[in-house]
């Protein structure tokens, strides 16, 4: 199934009801609620929303909805993802690095990159379809790709352009959510275009969007483990490993506070930091080895493993036995004969 975070759609209930209708119904009509867009992280049926967007932009009489909704986004729609990107090496490797986990913020979307002459265009694509033909999540998805160039190239954007497929709407002109002579219609693909020596820069790290980040993982922990250090603690290490980031220090930036202070609080609790990240490794690990169509080289993966020989030995000092051997245990404990992925 094709899967969104929310989070890709913030703002959504402010601009309907700018524009004049009621969100309240049309998130209803569509499925969905206002209690999902409240938390960024929960994941929707992506053909929701880009049908909900294209119902939006009828009802709104708004031929520009998803480009408009965009406009009024910061990077940090995509999540964690948007600040691990920006610490990569040059702008060509963090769009890669997006390509290799945009799974973790939406399943059903990539990103292709093609150099012509100086110039290079990169581009958005669907593995799905609905009856409207995606239109406004097409607007959305190519605007939030500009705004993510953009923030990384550190706000330059002379030569960064927008492109869309779809013919241009007859309405007043849109100059008011996009500069002139940057929005063209009628292209080759839906994405953004820019100089080919982009590619080699070092993305910008934005303070901003670095705080933005970390305040609303903060406002999020707090929800969910209020008083909760060691909860909070291993929600983090949970949500970057996958990301092959999970250090003390970036946990520790996330909640707030310095390493040293971290280390401090936990150790008052009668528990360290390795600790923690040992024992979530292992209840991730047990979890993911339940699920017979991931491999053991997809699971360390998950775990933040580079390689799937260190992992099977952290796991067999952790438990006594191989994950393939846990994997083939519990699977005869549980009743399944199903084939294990190679």
């Amino acid at each position: 199934m094709h899967l969104l975070r929310t989070g890709a759609i913030h703002g959504f209930e402010r601009l309907v009801s700018h524009l004049g209708q009621n969100p309240t119904v049309m998130l209803r009509d569509a499925g969905l609620s206002s209690a999902q867009l409240q938390q960024p992280n929960t994941l929707v049926s992506y053909v929701k929303i880009a049908s909900l967007l294209d119902s939006a932009a009828q009802r709104c009489i708004d031929p520009y909805f998803g480009l408009r909704l965009a406009s009024e986004q910061s990077f940090v729609v995509i999540g964690e993802l948007a600040l691990l990107a920006s610490y990569q090496a040059n702008l060509e490797q963090a769009i890669d690095y997006f390509n290799q986990h945009v799974h973790l913020h939406s399943n059903g979307l990539a990103l292709k990159i093609q150099i012509r002459d100086e110039a290079v265009d990169v581009s958005v694509h669907f593995s799905f379809n609905n009856e409207s033909g995606l239109l406004h999540l097409r607007q959305l998805s190519a605007r939030q790709l500009f705004n993510a160039i953009r923030t990384m190239m550190e706000g330059n954007n002379l030569n960064l352009h927008l492109h869309l497929r779809q013919a241009r709407p007859e309405a007043p002109r849109w100059v008011d959510i996009f500069p002139e002579g940057y929005l063209h219609f009628n292209s080759r693909f839906d994405g953004v275009s820019f100089p080919k020596q982009w590619l080699q820069r070092s993305p910008h790290i934005d303070k901003a969007l670095i705080r933005e980040c970390l305040e609303q993982r903060t406002r999020l922990l707090e929800a969910r483990h209020p008083n909760d250090l060691q909860s909070q603690v291993r929600h983090l290490i949970f949500t970057l490993l996958p990301y092959g980031e999970c250090s003390i220090g970036r946990v520790s930036a996330a909640l707030n506070l310095s390493s040293r202070v971290l280390q401090k609080r936990l150790a008052q609790e009668g528990e360290g930091f390795r600790e923690l990240l040992q024992a979530t490794r292992l209840d991730m690990a047990q979890h993911h080895l339940l699920d017979v169509n991931l491999s053991i080289t997809e699971i360390a993966l998950s775990l933040g493993y580079a390689e799937t020989a260190v992992f099977s030995r952290h796991f067999k000092k952790w438990t006594g036995v191989s994950p393939r051997q846990w994997r083939v245990q519990h699977k005869i404990l549980l009743g399944s004969t199903e084939a294990e992925p190679s």
